[in-house]
């Protein structure tokens, strides 16, 4: 089937976070929304009509995960990732965030302290804030745009308290696909200071050409009964407002630890038609994502050549996986609320500020990429128009 994805669906009067509610954030619904991360596209064929089947019974009352549920993510990690789990391995969660919290309930006490890198996802830090942890932050090193973790600085920040370590990988919102080495290293880190990696793998299936997403767990045995991975089919097929996760741990302690987080705050049962989705993204759903991955990494190389060409001052950030491009808007030498203002106010673009990423994020904006080519094409030309306006007042050439 051949899926169109430069179609436009309305999207507002559906009670859409990124549409309807931009003014949220943005303080307008006058701008075009490019942040939040879903999808402006429809759905793979396969998973609508497993949920229109579903909602056909008429009937939606507790659900229990069927055995095909669990066995449809052990063969797409096998199969995608070259990752061998089992069954055994998986609990629920009602999303990666959800998990994310749970983990660090499940894997540390208040008081003791969790690493992460900046920037990274900014949810991370409120889930370590909100469980009365300590946050602990060790900044990317970017050599002429491309990010690397600084391993000497992550083992100097580790205290006696250090309990845990959350990994975004791929990362966001710097778009890199970790190489064996750089996870090997980090790994091998936590191993020697006993810190449990919580890793965060929701955007692990999308990677593009000359990338490969390798799940930290998958590296070795030590890593594996160290590590719980947070994965969901939410953003590789655009099913995040049916809030349904997995995590997958080997090591059963940690598995129970997490389950008995889970129970204690009055989580079990699943979505009816998440449920219903996630089988059927994982089992049918790779026909779409091998269209959309070319089509993702087009609206990438469009907005990168647009901004070499007329936006010389901008800077955009190698993207290897996610549909979140990072461009630096420091050249233009504003602040971050002269930033805001003018692509919020003047721009009328409705992109992340890279500051809520962490401080080394100032200057910086996400741009969420997974929509039509023209809404790409739109926000440049708004974009262009308010540089020259601001910059170029009288049309100089």
């Amino acid at each position: 089937m051949q899926y169109d994805f430069d179609r436009k669906i309305e999207r507002r009067g559906t009670n859409c976070l990124k549409w309807d509610h931009a003014d949220w954030f943005f303080g307008t619904n006058d701008l075009l929304p490019m942040w939040v991360a879903d999808m402006d596209f429809e759905v793979a064929g396969p998973i609508l009509e497993a949920i229109k089947k579903r909602a056909g019974h008429g009937v939606f009352g507790y659900t229990v995960k069927p055995e095909s549920y669990h066995e449809a993510l052990v063969e797409w990690m096998k199969k995608r990732h070259g990752w061998k789990i089992k069954k055994e391995w998986l609990a629920y969660a009602p999303g990666v965030v959800p998990a994310v919290h749970l983990s660090i309930m499940a894997f540390s006490h208040p008081g003791d302290s969790v690493l992460v890198n900046s920037p990274v996802y900014y949810p991370f830090y409120s889930a370590i804030k909100n469980t009365g942890r300590q946050l602990l932050v060790s900044p990317l090193k970017s050599d002429e745009g491309r990010y690397e973790m600084d391993f000497d600085d992550i083992e100097r920040r580790i205290d006696s308290r250090t309990r845990l370590f959350i990994l975004s990988n791929p990362h966001n919102p710097v778009g890199r696909v970790w190489k064996i080495k750089e996870l090997e290293r980090l790994g091998e880190i936590c191993l020697k200071h006993d810190i449990k990696i919580v890793s965060d793998e929701i955007h692990s299936d999308l990677v593009f050409e000359g990338y490969k997403h390798i799940p930290l767990a998958s590296i070795s045995k030590e890593f594996s009964m160290q590590t719980i991975t947070c994965v969901a089919p939410s953003k590789t097929f655009n099913l995040a407002g049916l809030a349904t996760a997995s995590v997958i741990a080997e090591n059963k302690r940690m598995l129970d630890e997490y389950n008995n987080a889970l129970s204690s705050v009055g989580i079990g049962l699943a979505n009816t038609f998440g449920i219903v989705a996630f089988e059927a993204a994982y089992r049918y759903g790779e026909e779409w994502l091998e269209q959309l991955l070319p089509y993702l990494r087009g609206n990438f190389d469009y907005m990168r050549e647009f901004i070499g060409k007329n936006l010389p001052a901008v800077k955009v950030t190698e993207l290897e996986g996610t549909y979140l491009a990072w461009l630096d808007f420091r050249g233009l030498g504003m602040t971050v609320e002269e930033l805001k203002d003018f692509l919020y106010k003047k721009a009328r673009v409705g992109f992340e500020d890279g500051s809520v990423f962490g401080e080394e994020g100032a200057g910086f904006m996400r741009v969420n990429l997974a929509c039509p080519r023209s809404t790409v094409e739109e926000a440049l030309n708004r974009l262009l128009e308010s540089y020259r306006k601001t910059f170029n007042p009288l049309g100089r050439a």
